[in-house]
């Protein structure tokens, strides 16, 4: 991928080098949202969404196990909306701001998630992935071996409990969806400040009056389900976007937008049924190198450009696999597991050792 660096004189004399913008004229015809393509979208995602979750309501006094079975597809249409969400933040998803604002807010609503402070937050994660200076801000957290080495006993414990899978996909979804997002994050901007306050008042009413109709017990029969497995599948696959052995990861005097795209962004090849509920958001390549193409042509912008081609693909087995991953070795410019971070401090131990000695 020498290519996505220009070569120019003041690079070799030592500073930053430039990068030259090959990819934006060849992502450019993918840019121009479709109504009909997001018409299209909505249909195949909130509303079927809303119906099977009004089916899982009146199925409450028949059987649960049949509650529970529709809750698998109505969780995969919740992904499904989630990506809608998404593609409003990033204003691709419809041709007018004012159109992905309004859709968003209300998409917002159906995930739980305020659309403006959310917004901002994903804005900074696009701007700062792979850069190992400026993590923390819309992140999976990842620290390094020797920021490990160099916790505490109890903060070793915290860090090793949240990236437990069991945790993570298990606990993770509640506090992503139902309790993260109802407090300030990021950078505590007024305005975030205001988009969080105004959607816990909007979800206050649509929840409560939703409880006084069926009430609470089967509110939580019927939405925690929902939310749990659509809450770990949206975890997981934001996990694995950018958590795999070979993920690109520098500090910031080295780090390249292009490159935290096609080297640190994953091309997780899923099943049609499981590409479909998760919104093509597997093309995350694609998406990192431009966020203002709209899920529906991720696939073809990725087919029709070689540069699209070699990247760090996975299977959705291998995407399982990562879950093992848990510390950057910035010695070998890896993600590792437990074992070998053990075995990567007792060298770094061994090398002092030695040359104090």
């Amino acid at each position: 991928m020498e290519a996505h660096v220009a070569t120019t004189p003041a690079a070799a004399g030592g500073r930053r080098p430039r990068e030259r913008p090959f990819w934006r004229e060849a992502v450019e015809p993918y840019t121009h949202p479709s109504v009909r393509r997001s018409v299209i979208d909505v249909l195949t995602a909130a509303v079927p969404y809303v119906v099977l979750t009004a089916a899982m309501y009146l199925l409450l006094d028949v059987s649960y196990l049949l509650v529970l079975a529709l809750a698998v597809p109505a969780a995969g249409f919740l992904v499904r909306t989630f990506i809608i969400f998404h593609d409003c933040t990033h204003g691709s998803f419809l041709p007018t701001k004012r159109g992905n604002t309004w859709l968003g807010v209300v998409m917002g609503l159906f995930v739980y998630s305020p659309f403006h402070a959310w917004k901002h937050e994903h804005a900074v994660h696009h701007a700062t992935s792979a850069d190992l200076d400026r993590r923390g801000v819309g992140d999976v957290d990842t620290l390094t071996v020797a920021e490990y080495a160099a916790l505490s006993r109890p903060r070793r414990f915290e860090y090793r409990m949240m990236r437990n899978p069991f945790v993570m996909l298990g606990l993770g979804p509640l506090w992503a969806m139902a309790i993260e997002p109802r407090f300030a994050q990021g950078t505590g901007r007024p305005a975030d400040k205001r988009s969080i306050v105004y959607t816990d008042i909007a979800l206050v009413v649509l929840v409560g009056g939703l409880i006084w109709l069926v009430g609470l017990g089967a509110f939580l029969s019927v939405q925690l389900p929902t939310i749990t497995l659509a809450g770990a599948g949206g975890i997981w696959l934001f996990y694995v976007q950018h958590q795999f052995e070979d993920v690109y990861w520098q500090r910031s005097e080295d780090w390249s937008y292009v490159d935290s795209a096609l080297k640190g962004s994953s091309y997780l090849k899923l099943p049609k049924v499981l590409q479909f509920f998760s919104g093509n958001i597997g093309l995350h390549h694609v998406h990192h190198l431009s966020a203002r193409i709209p899920n529906y042509y991720l696939q073809r912008a990725h087919e029709e450009n070689e540069f699209f081609h070699d990247v760090p693909t996975l299977s959705w087995w291998d995407g399982v696999k990562t879950l093992r991953l848990k510390l950057y070795d910035e010695r070998s410019g890896r993600l590792v597991t437990w074992a070998q971070a053990r075995r990567s401090m007792q060298d770094e131990a061994s090398s002092g050792a030695a040359a104090t000695a």
